[in-house]
Protein backbone atom coordinates (compact mmCIF):
# COMPACT_ATOMS: atom_id res chain seq x y z
CA UNK A 1 0.00 0.00 0.00
CA UNK A 2 2.92 2.13 0.93
CA UNK A 3 4.46 1.56 -2.28
CA UNK A 4 1.43 2.36 -4.05
CA UNK A 5 1.06 5.56 -2.40
CA UNK A 6 4.44 6.80 -3.41
CA UNK A 7 3.58 5.61 -7.19
CA UNK A 8 0.81 7.62 -7.12
CA UNK A 9 2.63 10.62 -6.09
CA UNK A 10 5.12 11.54 -8.38
CA UNK A 11 7.38 14.09 -7.12
CA UNK A 12 7.68 11.81 -4.35
CA UNK A 13 8.21 9.30 -5.98
CA UNK A 14 11.11 10.68 -8.33
CA UNK A 15 12.92 12.28 -5.29
CA UNK A 16 13.02 8.37 -3.60
CA UNK A 17 14.58 7.05 -6.70
CA UNK A 18 16.86 9.95 -7.28
CA UNK A 19 17.77 9.63 -3.55
CA UNK A 20 18.79 6.40 -4.65
CA UNK A 21 21.14 6.87 -7.65
CA UNK A 22 24.16 6.66 -5.85
CA UNK A 23 24.03 3.05 -5.18
CA UNK A 24 22.46 2.29 -8.46
CA UNK A 25 24.93 3.94 -10.51
CA UNK A 26 27.76 1.85 -7.82
CA UNK A 27 25.43 -1.29 -9.31
CA UNK A 28 25.48 -0.55 -12.79
CA UNK A 29 29.47 0.17 -12.23
CA UNK A 30 29.92 -2.94 -10.35
CA UNK A 31 27.74 -4.85 -13.83
CA UNK A 32 30.03 -3.23 -15.68
CA UNK A 33 33.26 -4.57 -14.87
CA UNK A 34 32.08 -8.11 -13.91
CA UNK A 35 30.81 -7.91 -17.05
CA UNK A 36 33.99 -7.16 -19.12
CA UNK A 37 36.19 -9.52 -17.27
CA UNK A 38 33.88 -12.13 -18.82
CA UNK A 39 35.13 -14.26 -21.69
CA UNK A 40 33.61 -14.89 -24.97
CA UNK A 41 32.40 -18.59 -23.86
CA UNK A 42 31.45 -17.52 -20.75
CA UNK A 43 29.61 -14.75 -22.38
CA UNK A 44 27.61 -17.55 -24.85
CA UNK A 45 26.83 -19.32 -21.60
CA UNK A 46 25.09 -16.55 -20.02
CA UNK A 47 23.20 -15.65 -23.08
CA UNK A 48 22.09 -19.43 -23.45
CA UNK A 49 20.48 -19.02 -20.31
CA UNK A 50 18.93 -15.89 -20.94
CA UNK A 51 17.88 -17.42 -24.02
CA UNK A 52 16.30 -20.35 -22.79
CA UNK A 53 14.17 -18.38 -19.93
CA UNK A 54 13.14 -16.02 -22.65
CA UNK A 55 12.48 -17.97 -25.75
CA UNK A 56 11.37 -21.59 -23.77
CA UNK A 57 13.90 -23.57 -25.81
CA UNK A 58 17.93 -24.35 -25.32
CA UNK A 59 20.19 -23.07 -27.50
CA UNK A 60 22.49 -25.38 -30.28
CA UNK A 61 25.39 -23.06 -31.13
CA UNK A 62 26.44 -25.93 -33.89
CA UNK A 63 23.07 -25.40 -35.71
CA UNK A 64 21.47 -22.17 -35.36
CA UNK A 65 18.48 -22.01 -37.74
CA UNK A 66 15.27 -19.65 -36.62
CA UNK A 67 15.92 -15.79 -36.59
CA UNK A 68 16.38 -15.48 -32.83
CA UNK A 69 18.63 -18.19 -32.75
CA UNK A 70 21.19 -16.58 -35.41
CA UNK A 71 20.56 -13.38 -33.43
CA UNK A 72 22.24 -15.02 -30.71
CA UNK A 73 25.87 -15.38 -32.85
CA UNK A 74 25.33 -11.90 -33.84
CA UNK A 75 25.53 -10.35 -30.40
CA UNK A 76 28.85 -12.12 -29.41
CA UNK A 77 31.08 -13.53 -32.04
CA UNK A 78 30.08 -11.18 -35.24
CA UNK A 79 31.85 -8.09 -34.17
CA UNK A 80 33.58 -5.05 -36.47
CA UNK A 81 34.65 -1.57 -35.80
CA UNK A 82 31.39 -0.41 -38.56
CA UNK A 83 28.89 -2.19 -36.71
CA UNK A 84 29.38 -0.22 -32.89
CA UNK A 85 29.58 2.83 -35.08
CA UNK A 86 26.57 2.21 -36.82
CA UNK A 87 24.76 1.53 -33.84
CA UNK A 88 25.65 4.72 -32.34
CA UNK A 89 22.90 7.42 -32.72
CA UNK A 90 25.35 10.02 -33.32
CA UNK A 91 27.62 9.11 -35.14
CA UNK A 92 25.38 7.19 -37.50
CA UNK A 93 24.63 10.04 -38.85
CA UNK A 94 27.78 11.17 -41.07
CA UNK A 95 27.30 7.61 -42.39
CA UNK A 96 23.80 7.48 -43.30
CA UNK A 97 24.19 11.75 -44.63
CA UNK A 98 26.99 10.22 -47.09
CA UNK A 99 24.53 7.25 -48.01
CA UNK A 100 21.54 9.67 -49.11
CA UNK A 101 22.04 13.23 -47.61
CA UNK A 102 21.18 15.04 -44.51
CA UNK A 103 17.94 16.25 -45.15
CA UNK A 104 16.51 12.70 -44.25
CA UNK A 105 18.29 13.57 -40.13
CA UNK A 106 16.43 14.51 -37.41
CA UNK A 107 18.12 18.26 -36.99
CA UNK A 108 20.21 18.14 -33.69
CA UNK A 109 20.40 20.82 -31.15
CA UNK A 110 22.86 19.68 -29.13
CA UNK A 111 25.52 17.15 -27.45
CA UNK A 112 26.93 16.57 -23.96
CA UNK A 113 29.53 14.45 -22.19
CA UNK A 114 28.05 14.97 -18.80
CA UNK A 115 23.99 15.65 -17.93
CA UNK A 116 25.83 18.56 -15.76
CA UNK A 117 27.28 20.54 -18.83
CA UNK A 118 23.26 21.04 -20.56
CA UNK A 119 22.45 24.82 -20.15
CA UNK A 120 18.42 23.90 -20.33
CA UNK A 121 17.56 27.74 -20.84
CA UNK A 122 19.54 27.55 -24.46
CA UNK A 123 16.78 24.55 -25.13
CA UNK A 124 13.92 25.38 -27.22
CA UNK A 125 10.23 24.20 -25.40
CA UNK A 126 9.97 21.49 -27.34
CA UNK A 127 13.22 18.73 -27.81
CA UNK A 128 13.51 14.93 -27.18
CA UNK A 129 16.69 13.76 -25.31
CA UNK A 130 18.08 10.63 -25.05
CA UNK A 131 21.77 8.68 -25.03
CA UNK A 132 23.79 7.35 -28.32
CA UNK A 133 24.27 4.19 -26.86
CA UNK A 134 20.97 3.54 -24.82
CA UNK A 135 17.90 1.67 -25.09
CA UNK A 136 14.43 3.06 -23.63
CA UNK A 137 16.07 6.36 -22.46
CA UNK A 138 14.27 8.68 -24.85
CA UNK A 139 12.33 11.49 -22.85
CA UNK A 140 10.01 13.57 -25.01
CA UNK A 141 9.47 16.87 -23.84
CA UNK A 142 6.29 18.57 -25.44
CA UNK A 143 7.01 22.00 -23.19
CA UNK A 144 9.79 22.75 -21.35
CA UNK A 145 8.25 25.65 -19.40
CA UNK A 146 5.39 23.11 -18.23
CA UNK A 147 8.14 20.76 -16.22
CA UNK A 148 7.35 19.99 -13.14
CA UNK A 149 9.73 19.38 -10.54
CA UNK A 150 9.12 15.77 -10.64
CA UNK A 151 9.52 15.63 -14.83
CA UNK A 152 13.10 17.21 -13.76
CA UNK A 153 14.46 14.54 -11.79
CA UNK A 154 12.61 12.15 -13.87
CA UNK A 155 14.77 13.52 -16.81
CA UNK A 156 17.94 13.59 -15.04
CA UNK A 157 17.61 10.31 -13.14
CA UNK A 158 16.83 8.60 -16.93
CA UNK A 159 19.96 10.43 -18.62
CA UNK A 160 22.29 9.56 -16.10
CA UNK A 161 21.83 6.33 -15.44
CA UNK A 162 21.85 5.52 -18.70
CA UNK A 163 25.24 7.64 -19.48
CA UNK A 164 26.78 4.71 -16.71
CA UNK A 165 25.36 1.74 -18.12
CA UNK A 166 27.49 -0.61 -20.58
CA UNK A 167 23.81 -2.10 -22.48
CA UNK A 168 25.97 -5.00 -23.53
CA UNK A 169 25.69 -6.49 -19.75
CA UNK A 170 22.02 -6.78 -20.41
CA UNK A 171 21.24 -9.03 -23.41
CA UNK A 172 24.72 -9.59 -24.46
CA UNK A 173 24.86 -7.28 -27.43
CA UNK A 174 28.53 -7.14 -27.43
CA UNK A 175 29.17 -4.27 -29.84
CA UNK A 176 27.70 -1.82 -27.72
CA UNK A 177 30.41 -1.83 -25.63
CA UNK A 178 32.12 0.08 -27.84
CA UNK A 179 30.37 3.27 -27.93
CA UNK A 180 31.40 6.11 -26.07
CA UNK A 181 28.05 7.70 -24.10
CA UNK A 182 27.08 11.41 -25.12
CA UNK A 183 23.69 13.15 -24.32
CA UNK A 184 21.82 14.04 -27.71
CA UNK A 185 19.13 16.50 -27.89
CA UNK A 186 16.97 16.28 -31.05
CA UNK A 187 14.55 18.47 -32.72
CA UNK A 188 10.70 17.35 -31.05
CA UNK A 189 8.69 16.00 -34.54
CA UNK A 190 5.02 14.84 -34.71
CA UNK A 191 2.76 14.08 -36.67
CA UNK A 192 -0.90 16.03 -37.18
CA UNK A 193 -2.62 13.05 -35.46
CA UNK A 194 -0.04 12.88 -32.72
CA UNK A 195 1.12 9.54 -32.84
CA UNK A 196 4.73 9.36 -34.86
CA UNK A 197 4.47 6.01 -36.01
CA UNK A 198 7.69 4.26 -36.31
CA UNK A 199 8.41 2.12 -39.20
CA UNK A 200 10.80 -0.56 -38.88
CA UNK A 201 12.25 -2.57 -42.43
CA UNK A 202 13.58 -6.02 -41.63
CA UNK A 203 16.15 -6.37 -44.14
CA UNK A 204 18.59 -9.41 -45.28
CA UNK A 205 21.21 -8.62 -48.48
CA UNK A 206 20.21 -5.30 -48.96
CA UNK A 207 16.94 -6.16 -49.74
CA UNK A 208 13.68 -5.48 -47.53
CA UNK A 209 11.59 -8.28 -46.16
CA UNK A 210 8.96 -6.90 -44.49
CA UNK A 211 7.59 -3.50 -42.74
CA UNK A 212 6.62 -3.35 -38.87
CA UNK A 213 5.25 -0.27 -37.85
CA UNK A 214 4.78 0.74 -34.09
CA UNK A 215 2.54 3.15 -32.71
CA UNK A 216 1.43 4.44 -29.46
CA UNK A 217 5.17 3.94 -27.95
CA UNK A 218 3.96 5.67 -25.09
CA UNK A 219 0.54 4.92 -24.13
CA UNK A 220 -1.58 2.00 -26.07
CA UNK A 221 1.90 0.10 -27.77
CA UNK A 222 0.17 -1.69 -30.29
CA UNK A 223 2.36 -3.57 -33.67
CA UNK A 224 1.13 -4.06 -37.54
CA UNK A 225 3.57 -5.82 -39.70
CA UNK A 226 3.30 -5.70 -43.79
CA UNK A 227 4.64 -6.90 -46.39
CA UNK A 228 6.16 -4.85 -48.74
CA UNK A 229 2.36 -4.44 -50.59
CA UNK A 230 0.95 -3.20 -47.47
CA UNK A 231 -0.85 -6.58 -46.80
CA UNK A 232 -1.14 -7.56 -43.05
CA UNK A 233 0.82 -10.55 -41.78
CA UNK A 234 -0.61 -12.90 -39.37
CA UNK A 235 2.82 -12.60 -37.66
CA UNK A 236 4.38 -10.46 -35.17
CA UNK A 237 7.19 -10.09 -32.98
CA UNK A 238 6.69 -9.52 -28.85
CA UNK A 239 3.54 -9.47 -27.08
CA UNK A 240 1.75 -5.87 -28.60
CA UNK A 241 -0.83 -7.25 -30.39
CA UNK A 242 -2.11 -5.29 -33.83
CA UNK A 243 -3.94 -1.94 -33.51
CA UNK A 244 -7.53 -1.86 -33.38
CA UNK A 245 -7.71 0.39 -36.72
CA UNK A 246 -5.95 -0.30 -39.93
CA UNK A 247 -2.95 1.90 -40.40
CA UNK A 248 -2.81 3.50 -44.37
CA UNK A 249 0.56 2.51 -46.35
CA UNK A 250 2.08 6.08 -46.55
CA UNK A 251 2.35 7.74 -50.19
CA UNK A 252 5.64 7.98 -50.44
CA UNK A 253 6.33 4.33 -49.50
CA UNK A 254 8.26 2.92 -52.12
CA UNK A 255 10.81 5.68 -51.61
CA UNK A 256 11.11 5.24 -47.55
CA UNK A 257 11.95 1.03 -49.24
CA UNK A 258 14.62 2.54 -51.43
CA UNK A 259 16.07 3.92 -48.42
CA UNK A 260 15.85 1.24 -46.20
CA UNK A 261 17.72 -0.94 -49.52
CA UNK A 262 20.28 1.87 -49.60
CA UNK A 263 21.40 1.93 -45.99
CA UNK A 264 20.87 -1.99 -45.82
CA UNK A 265 23.07 -2.59 -48.31
CA UNK A 266 26.14 -4.74 -47.62
CA UNK A 267 24.87 -6.36 -44.55
CA UNK A 268 23.72 -9.91 -44.30
CA UNK A 269 20.84 -8.49 -41.69
CA UNK A 270 19.84 -5.05 -39.91
CA UNK A 271 16.32 -3.54 -39.39
CA UNK A 272 16.14 0.23 -40.59
CA UNK A 273 14.06 2.59 -38.75
CA UNK A 274 12.50 5.18 -40.32
CA UNK A 275 9.68 8.08 -39.90
CA UNK A 276 7.12 9.25 -41.87
CA UNK A 277 6.42 12.80 -40.92
CA UNK A 278 3.28 14.22 -42.69
CA UNK A 279 5.21 13.22 -46.01
CA UNK A 280 8.80 13.81 -44.72
CA UNK A 281 10.81 10.71 -44.25
CA UNK A 282 13.45 10.66 -41.41
CA UNK A 283 15.83 8.14 -40.35
CA UNK A 284 15.48 6.57 -37.58
CA UNK A 285 18.48 4.18 -36.42
CA UNK A 286 20.24 0.60 -37.65
CA UNK A 287 19.40 -2.22 -35.60
CA UNK A 288 21.93 -5.38 -36.05
CA UNK A 289 20.38 -7.28 -32.96
CA UNK A 290 16.47 -7.06 -33.33
CA UNK A 291 14.89 -7.23 -29.58
CA UNK A 292 18.29 -9.02 -29.05
CA UNK A 293 17.02 -12.02 -30.18
CA UNK A 294 14.89 -12.62 -27.04
CA UNK A 295 11.60 -11.26 -27.97
CA UNK A 296 9.12 -13.70 -29.44
CA UNK A 297 7.67 -14.32 -32.61
CA UNK A 298 4.15 -15.71 -33.02
CA UNK A 299 3.46 -18.41 -34.65
CA UNK A 300 6.88 -20.03 -34.06
CA UNK A 301 6.94 -21.02 -37.05
CA UNK A 302 7.91 -17.24 -38.63
CA UNK A 303 10.96 -17.47 -36.34
CA UNK A 304 12.15 -20.25 -38.64
CA UNK A 305 10.43 -18.32 -41.75
CA UNK A 306 13.24 -15.20 -41.27
CA UNK A 307 15.61 -17.55 -40.31
CA UNK A 308 16.25 -19.12 -43.65
CA UNK A 309 16.72 -15.32 -44.76
CA UNK A 310 19.80 -14.94 -42.75
CA UNK A 311 22.86 -16.37 -43.68
CA UNK A 312 25.02 -16.29 -41.36
CA UNK A 313 28.84 -17.50 -41.13
CA UNK A 314 29.71 -18.80 -37.79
Amino acid sequence: MIKELIRRNSLLYEMISYAFMPYRLFKVKIRNERFAKLSQEEVANIDSEMYKQRQGRALNWSSLRSYTEKMQWEKIFNLYPLKSELTDKYRVRKWVESKIGGEYLIPIIGTWEKYSEINFNTLPNQFVMKTNHGSSDVVVIRNKNQMSPADRLRLKRIIVTSLATDYATYACEMHYSSIKPLIIAEKYISTDDGDLKDYKFLCFNGRPYYCWVDIGRYSNHKRNVYDLNWNLQNWNQFHYGNSASSIDMPENFDKMVEIAETLSEGFKHVRVDLYNVDGRIYFGELTFTNGAGFEEITPAAMDYVLGDLWMIDP
